[in-house]
């Protein structure tokens, strides 16, 4: 709150370590740092007075304003549009798919419903573009009423700034903020002190003030500055003379209103309606404001000017109050009929064909019972807001909507549409609670089964398998003669969350081969049948069956219309069926159709699979950058366990106990109730044996691959673990305990007769064999390996080989095999194996140079990153796409790269990472 002193009306009264605060971040800006703040604090506090600070402090700056309005909530994107409008003009210079999604998401023109994270970079990449030229200020007040697409661009936007010479200021009322805005640095106010608040009280009250009146105003004031502007106002003589009878805190801001309140209610009747009418309309359009009014009957220049004359409303280039409090001092005095005959005239002086979604809004609150016209509207508002993005936007004109529909039996249908809206937008409860006003509707079968399918996807990512796959189930039974795609859609679902949680259970692979297929099955249906098959006829009919239909994905591709979901699953069983081409096609295309689309549900988990295939050809350090990404996508989604993923597959081949153990620990402690016991113990107990063999701590190794390959039939990771498993057994002299592993993988290789599968089985034969049968088998899987990308497994095989040499005291033989695995391991980066070759070496009497590995460890992981990137030819608009950074944060980095790496270009960078950029 501003306090008045010396006659200036920004000049703050006490604030100096607030003061200093944002004077920090203006020095900054100017030496080309951004930075965020969120300001915190009470109604009337001093938030606002802050950002005037600020603007008057902005000399040489650009200042861009906005402000939350409690009755926009609804319209996605309109904070964020309101802030960005004077910046559309650099639009055409993002790139094309982040330039439509915000073009898009603005309604500038219509396209594909535009990927949030787009509109997200492409916000990113206008505010970097502004401040290029010169420091930017963006100052948003009452960011607790931004509509929650724009709240969540902000945070999005405010967490990747940092190079571009751009300061996102944001005042939030407490306690009602919600969690906008959380995790971004904070400044929170407090009451003035004493002594400051007595002057400012004294700065307001004409004549002498009895000292026991001004303590006690100032007692009930808490130092709230607009408290002791505003409470004298409207204060009797007698009261002024008796002082307040009571000192509440918390109702202060309901005891500021009630002033605003008293004032409001001294205005005449037509006054008093102009400001109603301005309450009930945001935008701050005077015109709308004076052709409404006028529809009203009311003298708008008399109006206005007795509006102005109280202090309470300015009418200048546009409509503003004097408080947020006014506002709603103002719309809540108005009983219900006036309110509703206010946001008719506000509906009629709206133009239709310029902003159609605000004017059926109006609509909606002027109507007082059910109207299935608004109704209609406010359904066709909400596609509009669908094929924006909005999705909390299109769920609300849907609620309302649903509110207003005169029959029950459309009612449903509406109701359900904006639960899946909620759904979709991340609203989960608020979702289930729609879904539960949806039942008590009539549906019919159609709706009724998209009702359960619905339920289940939430419970799904909330609550895990148990609870959700018998309703994934019973809605694919349902949609089986209502609608045959979505229902293999649904069964998809079903069979993801199962795998998620360990494996396919039998009786939803036996629901799937019964459910009606088309004469022509697709891909996607022989995906499932493929599957499914494994699970009811054993593991070589089915592993046949879907070897054959990732060939076809592979070659094919997959339909656009297929969706994404279709593609991640496919990733995932070419694991299962050792078809490593397949597995690494088809997660280079994961990858790119969810970069592409800004799918980031579905890029972080094939940003996963698509590391942990790096790691297997050998190029961990296009894996980290991976793992970079992945941590991006998590930081973006608010999901904390990506990162930790792609630290368990990463960390154990370099033989890096403490941040394995991290990441085991932190995975099952976040996803073990929601993917099920046997998943985490598969995907962590793996990561422990790679990391104890690599270390040759073998009994911890195989103790590890014990608990992870507990149930091989539920695939995934289990079946490596049986991997890890003879390895381990086989160097603690315990071949008898590997028996049924090493079996287990040779029946899965002649099942497939993939080269990677037959390799492992020769390899697994060998460790639990002897004499000239273990050679031939050694040499068998080394040949299977040697001319495939799979170079990471060829060389622990040949690690293998040369211990076996060793000990049959071949030691010419031994120094070759364990020569080049020392050589491949060093270079891939999996230090620990490297060094289990170093010391074989070394006990055959070789005399090993200890090798000296060039990793560049002076850069961070995001400036390799960012110098893989370049070095592959991307520009940093790419790069800044790829990682949410802004194309002046990466240009930053790789300044940076090149002081570290003493280089001048972008063009040696290839040359001083050795060579080793290749695309991930």
């Amino acid at each position: 709150m501003a306090a008045v002193r010396g006659g200036s009306p920004t000049g703050l009264l006490g604030r100096r370590e607030e003061r200093s605060v944002l004077d920090d971040l203006l020095v900054g800006a100017r030496a080309g740092r951004s930075a965020a703040l969120v300001i915190r604090g009470g109604a009337g506090i001093g938030k606002t007075a802050l950002l005037s600070y600020l603007l008057e402090r902005s000399t040489g700056c650009r200042v861009l304003r906005a402000a939350g309005v409690q009755s926009e909530m609804e319209l996605s994107y309109a904070g964020l549009h309101q802030l960005c409008t004077p910046l559309l003009t650099g639009l055409d210079h993002l790139p094309a798919p982040q330039r439509d999604a915000l073009a898009t998401a603005f309604g500038l023109h219509s396209g594909d419903v535009p990927s949030r994270f787009l509109v997200c970079l492409a916000a990113l990449g206008l505010l970097a573009q502004a401040g290029d030229s010169q420091p930017l200020v963006c100052l948003v007040d009452d960011a607790q009423w931004l509509d929650q697409a724009s709240a969540q661009t902000f945070e999005f936007v405010a967490r990747r700034l940092h190079a571009e010479s751009v300061v996102l200021v944001f005042a939030v009322r407490e306690p009602d903020s919600g969690p906008a805005l959380a995790g971004l640095p904070e400044l929170h106010l407090t009451g003035l002190s004493e002594p400051e608040s007595r002057v400012l009280l004294e700065s307001v009250v004409g004549g002498r003030l009895d000292r026991r009146v001004r303590d006690r105003i100032i007692a009930e004031a808490h130092g709230n500055p607009l408290a002791l502007l505003e409470l004298p106002h409207g204060l009797t003589a007698a009261e002024m003379a008796a002082g307040f009878m009571r000192s509440d805190a918390s109702a202060l801001p309901s005891r500021l209103e009630q002033g605003f309140l008293r004032r409001f209610q001294s205005l005449s009747t037509e006054t008093r309606l102009l400001l109603v009418t301005a309450a009930a309309e945001p935008t701050g359009d005077i015109g709308l404001l004076r052709r409404a009014a006028t529809q009203l009957g009311v003298a708008v220049d008399a109006a206005s000017d007795d509006a102005e004359a109280s202090g309470l409303l300015t009418l200048g280039g546009r409509v503003s109050f004097r408080h947020p409090l006014v506002r709603s001092a103002a719309y809540h005095a108005a009983d219900q009929e006036d309110r509703r005959t206010v946001h008719q005239a506000l509906a009629d002086a709206t133009d239709p064909e310029r902003d159609p979604d605000r004017r059926a809004w109006h609509l909606a609150l002027a109507t007082a019972g059910p109207d299935e016209a608004v109704s209609a509207e406010l359904e066709r508002t909400a596609d509009r807001a669908l094929a924006r993005g909005g999705l909390a936007a299109a769920a609300a004109f849907l609620e309302r909507a649903a509110e207003l529909t005169p029959d029950a039996a459309g009612r449903g249908p509406r109701v359900l549409a904006a639960a899946n809206a909620k759904y979709q937008a991340g609203a989960f409860d608020a979702a289930l609670g729609l879904a539960g006003i949806a039942e008590l509707s009539p549906l019919d079968d159609l709706s009724t089964a998209q009702l359960t399918l619905l339920r289940g996807r939430i419970l799904a990512l909330t609550r895990g398998v148990t609870a959700a796959l018998p309703l994934l189930l019973d809605a694919a039974g349902r949609l089986e003669q209502l609608d045959p795609a979505l229902a293999h859609e649904t069964y998809r679902d079903a069979v993801i969350t199962a795998l998620s949680a360990g494996g396919l259970p039998r009786h939803v692979a036996e629901a799937i081969l019964a459910a009606p297929k088309p004469s022509t099955p697709t891909h996607e249906v022989l995906l499932l049948d493929g599957l499914s098959r494994v699970v009811t006829d054993g593991y070589q009919v089915g592993a046949e069956r879907l070897i054959q239909t990732l060939t076809a994905f592979r070659t094919e591709g997959v339909p656009r219309d297929a969706g994404l979901g279709w593609l991640q699953l496919a990733c995932r069983l070419a694991t299962d069926v050792w078809d490593f081409d397949s597995w690494s096609v088809l997660t280079a295309m994961l990858v790119d159709a969810g970069r592409d689309a800004g799918a980031l549900s579905v890029l972080a988990p094939g940003l996963l699979l698509r590391l942990c295939n790096r790691v297997r050809v050998g190029d961990l350090a296009g894996a980290d950058s991976l793992a970079v990404e992945v941590a991006a996508v998590g930081e973006a989604t608010r999901s904390s366990f990506w990162p930790h993923y792609g630290a368990l597959f990463l960390e154990p081949w370099r033989g890096r106990e403490a941040p394995t153990l991290g990441a085991i620990e932190a995975i099952t402690r976040a996803l073990r109730s929601v993917r099920g016991h046997a998943k985490v113990m598969a995907d962590t107990q793996w990561a422990a044996a790679v990391l104890y063999n690599g270390l040759g701590r073998y009994e911890e190794a195989f103790a590890a691959a014990q608990r992870g390959s507990e149930n091989p039939e539920e695939l995934g990771l289990s079946i490596y673990a049986l991997v890890e498993l003879v390895e381990a057994a086989a160097r603690l002299g315990r071949p008898s305990d590997a028996a049924e592993a090493v079996q287990v993988i040779s029946n899965m290789a002649r099942a497939t007769g993939t080269d990677w599968a037959l390799g492992h089985a020769a390899n697994a034969r060998a460790l639990v064999s002897e004499g000239r049968v273990a050679d031939e088998l050694y040499l068998e899987a080394i040949g299977r390996l040697d001319a495939t990308e799979i170079q990471m497994d060829l060389a622990r095989f040949r690690l293998c080989y040369g211990e076996w040499l060793r000990r049959e005291n071949r030691r010419a033989d031994a120094r070759a095999q364990l020569g080049l695995a020392y050589e491949m391991l060093g270079q891939f980066g999996a230090e620990s194996f490297a060094e289990r070759a170093h010391r074989e070496l070394q006990a055959t009497g070789a005399t090993v140079r200890k090798r000296v590995v060039s990793t560049h460890a002076e850069l961070t992981a995001q400036e390799a990153q960012i110098a893989r990137l370049a070095a592959e030819g991307l520009t940093n608009s790419e790069i800044g796409a790829r990682l949410f950074i802004s194309p002046h944060t990466v240009d930053w980095h790789l300044r940076k790269v090149f002081s570290k790496l003493g280089i001048a270009s972008r063009r040696q960078i290839r040359t001083m990472l050795g060579g080793a950029a290749t695309s991930a």
